[in-house]
């Protein structure tokens, strides 16, 4: 079933997904549980963005931040997670090799979903992006939530299953799991994205500039 399907449907985007310097500081630092992982995630991030730059894809950067005085936590802080990702905290900026250059995009949430309360739909539709491809984490969190939000909106998505990490590894692959199941396909390698891309490059292709 998987195979019968583009990986890239129409123009495409790269979502990357509150990779920030807290993930690699203890949980007791930064707030959030998280599994084992984090510096290979990185790599790996880090050759899918520069694919995405060669291919012409646009590179969108997501950032967690929340007001010092918690004002926009909400129910955040009704679980699992501990007080995370504070305005002016080292944690909360973006890992220094994984941050917006020169025609990449740059957006802050105050929620988990990439589309809640941000221009994300606007920014896509100017775009006129129809896929997305989503990197970062948490799997079972900011990335599930946007995956959703992304499938509610009509967006193909597709999850890079080797370059997310989740809170653990078995609400990572539930969440992986619950993701295919909205979309036969969206689970794909970074080996497949990266090849994916390279076609992009290879026919031409020119994505950045939202014109038919």
């Amino acid at each position: 079933m998987r195979g019968e399907r583009p990986i890239l449907v129409g123009k495409s985007a790269l979502v990357v997904v509150d990779i920030q310097r807290g993930g690699a500081l203890p949980s007791s630092v930064s707030g959030i549980p998280l599994m084992d992982g984090y510096e290979e995630l990185v790599g790996q991030a880090e050759r899918i963005v520069a694919g995405a730059r060669e291919a012409g894809i646009p590179v969108i950067f997501f950032q967690e931040a929340h007001r010092s005085n918690g004002v926009d936590f909400g129910r955040e802080l009704d679980g699992a997670e501990g007080v995370h990702y504070l305005e002016g905290d080292e944690g909360t900026e973006l890992w220094p090799t994984l941050r917006p250059g020169d025609g990449d995009y740059f957006i802050v949430k105050r929620r988990y979903s990439c589309f809640f309360g941000t221009e994300l739909d606007i920014l896509l539709r100017g775009l006129r992006v129809t896929t997305l491809v989503l990197i970062g984490g948490l799997t079972d969190v900011c990335v599930h939530y946007t995956f959703a939000d992304a499938h509610q909106h009509d967006y193909h998505v597709r999850v890079v299953e080797d370059c997310v990490i989740g809170s653990n590894e078995a609400r990572h692959r539930a969440s992986l799991d619950a993701m295919e199941y909205l979309q036969r396909g969206a689970r794909r390698s970074a080996a497949e994205i990266l090849e994916a891309f390279g076609t992009r490059r290879r026919s031409g292709s020119t994505e950045k500039t939202g014109v038919a």
